[in-house]
């Protein structure tokens, strides 16, 4: 089974990731609607959603939003963080590599989303099936890391507690791919996941895009919206049918 098939549905990645940044959140998608243009009441794909900050986010602001995702511990939390939020959005399992067979004004992929799969057939599957998803006007956003940025700035080992486990994270770079390992530690024993995510580049991309009928229209480097640079932390790509 492929790492990202459970870790994202266990009680351990919960609570590693149980503080993720809302306000970040809110930059990136009003990033998004500046540079797009979408407005209210236009249709959202949010793929990959996971627990559904961004989604609920866009839904905030009066967005007909969908959210796709893999995990169903993801989905659960992310109708809980809806529901708290008082907003709509319809929430859908389902594999990244697949259509979803309706047409979008926005489709989105945030927050790393991507990279996953060892095999670059299948990442270019996942981007056919968002560019498949678009309407004849529609815009993918997709917000990745910087891979220069995380040649130049890995940690390669990290120790922390978090409640009752004391957490050592190391990384490393292998095969084109970022992997980190996670290990839960206590006095009873330990257990360990790991995170593989390929060192996708803009000429990776661009390759993607180009294959599923896309043009790039602007690449960012932060969530500040500065145009990419090698020592910014984000590759954020916009683009649209070509």
């Amino acid at each position: 089974m492929a790492w990202y098939e459970q870790w994202f549905d266990t009680d351990e990645y919960e609570l590693l990731y149980q503080n993720r940044n809302e306000d970040e959140a809110r930059r990136l998608v009003s990033l998004i609607i500046d540079r797009t243009g979408v407005e209210a009441g236009s249709r959202v794909l949010d793929v990959g959603c996971g627990r559904g900050r961004h989604a609920v986010e866009f839904a905030r602001r009066g967005f007909e939003v969908t959210g796709l995702d893999l995990s169903e511990r993801s989905l659960e939390k992310a109708e809980q963080r809806a529901q708290e939020a008082g907003v709509q959005v319809r929430f859908l399992r389902g594999d990244m590599r697949k259509p979803v067979p309706e047409a979008f004004d926005l489709v989105v992929n945030l927050f790393t989303a991507f990279g996953y799969f060892e095999d670059d057939r299948e990442h270019q599957a996942a981007i056919d099936a968002m560019a498949g998803s678009l309407d004849r006007d529609g815009w993918l956003v997709q917000d990745f890391l910087n891979a220069e940025y995380v040649r130049s700035h890995l940690v390669a080992a990290d120790v922390r507690t978090v409640g009752q486990w004391e957490v050592r994270q190391s990384r490393r770079i292998q095969d084109g791919r970022i992997r980190k390992r996670i290990q839960f530690q206590t006095e009873e024993g330990s257990h360990a996941f790991e995170e593989s995510v390929a060192l996708l580049g803009r000429s990776d991309f661009e390759r993607l895009y180009d294959a599923a009928g896309l043009e790039v229209v602007d690449v960012l480097g932060n969530y500040d919206g500065d145009p990419f640079a090698p020592g910014l932390p984000r590759l954020i790509h916009l683009a649209q049918r070509a």
